[in-house]
């Protein structure tokens, strides 16, 4: 275990720029450098809240830190990232990994050839562990999950599938342990410039299918996720923390008490912090990341619902 702090910063001082930032700053490992924003103002608010230092200049960041977390639009996720692995940086990069495969692929090319962490931000990953999934004795057969948002302007600048529905993609390949045979679907736009609803099927070659819907142009937030396994049902309320268990499994309904859960943000930098000083596995690693993008744009790529 190093006794070194991580010397950490962070790009994009918008929503979650400052969710991570408040990470780095409470984390005891971390020495936190500093936030780059393009927005002047946004960046001083942001370093002043965090008692950091504001960056105008990236470059000039990047130059002092050992890794970043990379947290702004999703648009810019790709090259932010491959210019701090060619700079031999750890990377935290939010979903979706990049905006396109050659991007992400290049990342992880960077990360395998340096030797260093890509660790994507599928945080849901870690709600998951908290409930148990990860120790199922069975892999489910049918999965049914719906992902409902209200009406916002965050995350407009790619598709719902990418911005949301990538949780669940990414969820599903990781309880299978593969990536999906079947994959269809398609999603439109509703009031943005890219699509805003979308849904998916997807088989895999245990017969297993699963059916996502995903929306940020509903009324109200709505997220149930529904497994089935040969002994049984799950049946998850995210928003109202309700639970039904029929399988006999161990899962944990007061999972929502775990901090991994409470605290998804908080245990993704901590993985993250742990991958580099003490060489602990990738919670999350760049190849999950590029598997939930390509499925997300083959969904994008489908007929328009």
């Amino acid at each position: 275990m190093s006794e070194t702090p991580l010397k950490i910063g962070v790009i994009g001082a918008g929503v979650f720029g400052n969710y991570h930032a408040s990470k780095c700053a409470a984390h005891p490992r971390h020495e936190f450098i500093g936030i780059f924003d393009t927005d002047p103002e946004r960046v001083r608010a942001a370093a002043k809240k965090h008692q950091t230092r504001a960056f105008d200049n990236y470059n000039q960041l990047l130059s002092g830190v050992d890794a970043i977390i990379v947290a702004c639009p999703a648009i810019h996720h790709g090259p932010i990232s491959v210019a701090a692995l060619r700079a031999g940086r750890h990377v935290l990069v939010e979903k979706p990994i990049a905006a396109n495969l050659q991007t992400a692929r290049a990342m992880i090319r960077l990360a395998d050839e340096k030797d260093l962490v890509l660790q994507v931000g599928h945080q849901e990953r870690f709600v998951a562990k908290a409930i148990g999934l990860d120790k199922a004795p069975e892999k489910p057969v049918a999965i049914h999950s719906l992902r409902f948002g209200t009406r916002s302007n965050r995350g407009t600048d790619v598709s719902v599938t990418l911005d949301l529905m990538t949780h669940d993609l990414d969820m599903v390949m990781w309880l299978m342990g593969e990536t999906p045979q079947r994959v269809v679907g398609g999603s439109k736009s509703v009031y943005s410039l890219t699509p805003d609803k979308a849904h998916a099927d997807l088989e895999f070659s245990n017969g297993c299918k699963a059916h996502f819907e995903a929306s940020r142009a509903e009324p109200a937030q709505k997220r149930i996720t529904h497994i089935t396994y040969p002994s049984g049902e799950l049946i998850i309320d995210f928003v109202n923390k309700t639970f039904e268990n029929t399988t006999g499994f161990d899962f944990d309904p007061n999972f929502s008490d775990n901090p991994m859960a409470s605290d998804s943000l908080g245990a993704a930098t901590d993985a993250f912090t742990r991958s580099i000083l003490d060489d602990e596995p990738i919670a999350v690693p760049g190849r999950a990341g590029l598997n939930a993008l390509e499925m997300a744009l083959q969904i994008d790529g489908g007929h328009i619902v």
